[in-house]
C-alpha cells in the first residue's frame, strides 16, 4: 500500500495493487474528499506513475467514507480572496491543475473505474465523468450545484457534455438537482449500479476481467476511441482504419486470432 502523506494529516491518497489492478482511494472523509491542493498533486503523480507502470493493467478510483468527492475545496478557494488580485491567479492554477488530472486519466493507457458510493458534486461528478466507466452503489447521488451558489459547473461540464446527451447534461447543470444512481445509469453517467456497499467489488470485477485482457489491444483501444471521437465522421473511419491495420500485424492480434481459430485461450506475451 502506498500512500501520499500530508505531515499534519492522515494521506490524502491511499494506492494498493494487486492482479494488475491498481487501486486509488480519495482519503479526506472528514472533509468529504474535495479536490484541493494536496489530493490534486497526489492524483496527478499517481496517474503519472501508473502511465509508466505496465504490470498495471487497470485502474479502479474509489473513496472513504459517505461522500465520494465533493468538489473543490471551497474554503481552500474562498482564502485566497485576500490575495492582492482577489484570488485570479490562484483560481487559474487550480482550476488548471483539476483540468490536468481530468485529461491525465482521459490519457491514461490503462482504463478508469469509477466505483462511486454516497455523493459526487460537482468536481467529483467530473472525475466520475471523467473516468472511462463507472459502476455506482444503489444510494450514491451526482450533482452539478455550482447554479445554487453563483458558481456555474463550467468545467464538470466538459466532462459531462462528453458522457451524457446534450438535453440530460444541461439538466444536470442548470438544475443542480441531486440525480440518483438509477437514473445516473439511464443517462448514461454509470455503467452499473451494484447493491449499498458493492461498488467497489463490481468495479474490481470489471478492472479484473480488464486486466486478462491482451495490454497492448485495450491501450489501442482505448487511445483509439477518444481520438477518433473528436474528429468528423470520414476522419474517424480512416484514423481507426490505419489504427486497426497496425493492430492486425502486432503479434497479440496473430495469437488472438489463432487462438480463436484453434478453440484456446491465448497467451497474452506481448504488452
Amino acid at each position: 500500500m502506498n500512500a501520499h502523506i500530508r505531515p499534519e494529516a492522515a494521506p490524502v491518497l491511499l494506492r494498493q495493487d494487486a492482479g494488475g489492478i491498481a487501486t486509488l482511494t480519495l482519503n479526506r472523509p472528514q472533509a468529504r474528499n474535495p479536490l484541493g491542493e494536496a489530493l490534486l498533486a497526489a492524483l496527478a503523480e499517481s496517474f503519472a506513475a501508473i502511465a509508466a507502470d505496465p504490470s498495471v493493467r487497470a485502474v479502479v478510483l474509489t473513496a472513504t467514507g459517505p461522500v465520494f468527492c465533493a468538489g473543490h475545496d471551497l474554503k481552500e478557494m474562498s482564502a485566497r480572496r485576500a490575495d492582492p488580485d482577489r484570488g485570479r491567479a490562484y483560481f487559474a492554477d487550480i482550476l488548471g491543475r483539476c483540468s490536468g488530472v481530468m485529461q491525465q486519466i482521459t490519457a491514461l493507457p490503462q482504463p478508469v473505474i469509477a466505483a462511486v458510493e454516497g455523493t459526487a458534486t460537482a468536481a467529483g461528478c467530473q472525475i466520475v465523468a471523467s473516468c472511462d466507466l463507472a459502476v455506482a452503489g444503489e444510494n450514491a447521488r451526482f450533482c452539478t450545484p455550482g447554479v445554487h451558489i453563483g458558481l456555474f459547473c463550467s468545467t464538470p461540464m466538459v466532462a459531462l457534455s462528453r458522457n451524457l446527451p446534450a438535453k440530460h447534461a444541461m439538466e444536470m447543470l442548470l438544475l443542480g438537482e441531486m440525480v440518483p444512481a438509477q437514473e445516473a445509469a439511464r443517462m448514461g453517467l454509470v455503467n452499473r449500479v451494484a447493491p449499498a456497499g458493492e461498488a467497489l467489488a463490481q468495479a474490481q470485477a470489471l478492472a479484473a476481467v480488464i486486466a486478462s485482457k491482451s495490454a497492448v489491444t485495450v491501450r489501442t483501444g482505448k487511445r483509439t476511441f477518444y481520438e477518433q471521437r473528436e474528429m468528423g465522421l470520414k476522419a474517424a473511419y480512416d484514423h481507426a482504419s490505419a489504427v486497426m491495420v497496425e493492430n492486425m500485424l502486432a503479434r497479440d492480434a496473430e495469437e488472438g486470432i489463432g487462438a480463436f481459430v484453434e478453440k484456446r485461450q491465448p497467451d497474452w506475451r506481448h504488452g
